[in-house]
């Protein structure tokens, strides 16, 4: 039986895959160890997610392995090598403050572990299209040497800009600026999956996500703002925002729509492909204004504080342009904008 190996597959990007591949017929290899409740603490465990798929679904499969693990993967991969059909790589260690914490984990994870992710499909699967979830965290802070402009609620760009309709496209340099630990481990798996595509002529993926969101998201103060800010909201905690006045914008892409590019991608691979993956300007919102839709929606204001010191390597302003994506795959469109994505998200957290 055709089968999709997804890594990360309990977290919010891998679920969605491991839903969305299961109900158009495939086998699932689903690869996790609940690194999340190590980053985050128990709260952020993603092994709810594991319950659930192995309840609901026919066709999965889970192997609790370290994405490090070589020898643990290798043997998954010879397992399953001739009904490899796609592979899915969502696994990661996704913040940027956790990162600093320990370096070697992170760059284990992320540049290493995808290593790891890329040999295996080579040695065993490689004509099997390979779909690596990276970050716009790759451009480090050269989003904020951008001419920005202070609204009532937002930072914005200046309309003279040529990234002002579209958004950042996948010209801008990697070079040169403050990535984070994490940017820089991501770099580094970036960089890898292109090479494999390039070099070994394998069918390679990028997406260079914006803020990956949904439902389904497990989040926490060190990663997953929205989901976060909403837990907080529906649960009357304090919310703290870092720095640049809570004006700093977002561009939010439900984990449905960057799901259905990959799979957009998947029926019509390329190789080493790069792809700026976010909401654009169809789905953007800087933090007071997304504290000021989630207090319409439950009737009560946000207990909210402002500090003045912002994250290291983190964004005032960023919107993906994803017209690239759309001139290769011109049949995929977005089905959650920013205002159905919150009050989806609302309405499950209540």
């Amino acid at each position: 039986m055709r089968t999709i190996v997804i890594t990360g597959s309990a977290g919010l990007i891998g679920n969605e895959a491991v839903m969305f591949w299961h109900e158009k017929g495939f086998n699932i290899v689903g690869i996790d160890n609940d690194m999340r409740a190590y980053f985050f603490g128990k709260e952020a465990s993603t092994s709810k997610n594991v319950a659930k798929q192995r309840s609901q679904l026919a066709n999965f499969r889970h192997f609790p392995i370290d994405i490090r693990d070589v020898s643990a993967l290798e043997k998954v991969f010879k397992e399953y090598s001739d009904d490899i059909a796609g592979v899915i790589h969502a696994a990661a260690q996704p913040s940027h403050d956790w990162a600093a914490k320990e370096p070697f984990t992170d760059f284990g994870i992320n540049a290493t572990g995808t290593l790891n992710i890329l040999e295996m499909t080579r040695l065993y699967a490689i004509d099997a299209p390979f779909v690596f979830t990276s970050t716009n965290k790759v451009y480090g802070d050269t989003p904020n040497c951008l001419p920005l402009v202070e609204t009532e609620t937002r930072w914005e760009l200046d309309k003279s800009h040529p990234y002002y309709e579209r958004g950042i496209n996948e010209n801008m340099s990697v070079d040169n600026s403050k990535h984070s630990i994490f940017g820089a481990s991501k770099v580094a798996a970036d960089i890898m999956v292109q090479e494999y595509g390039k070099y070994f002529g394998m069918k390679t993926g990028v997406f260079r996500c914006g803020c990956l969101t949904g439902p389904a998201h497990c989040g926490a103060e060190l990663h997953g703002f929205l989901a976060y800010l909403i837990q907080c909201a529906v649960e009357r905690k304090e919310y703290r925002i870092f720095g640049y006045k809570g004006k700093q914008v977002r561009d939010n892409i439900h984990s449905h729509d960057i799901i259905n590019a990959f799979w957009h991608y998947f029926n019509n691979p390329k190789a080493g492909e790069v792809y700026n993956m976010g909401g654009s300007r169809h789905s953007n919102i800087s933090m007071l204004e997304a504290i000021h839709k989630i207090e319409a929606i439950l009737g009560y204001k946000i207990n909210y504080i402002l500090l003045d010191e912002n994250r290291i390597g983190d964004h005032i302003w960023y919107i993906s342009d994803v017209s690239k994506f759309k001139e290769d795959y011109p049949e995929w469109e977005y089905k959650y904008d920013c205002n159905s994505i919150i009050e989806e998200m609302v309405k499950c957290a209540k």
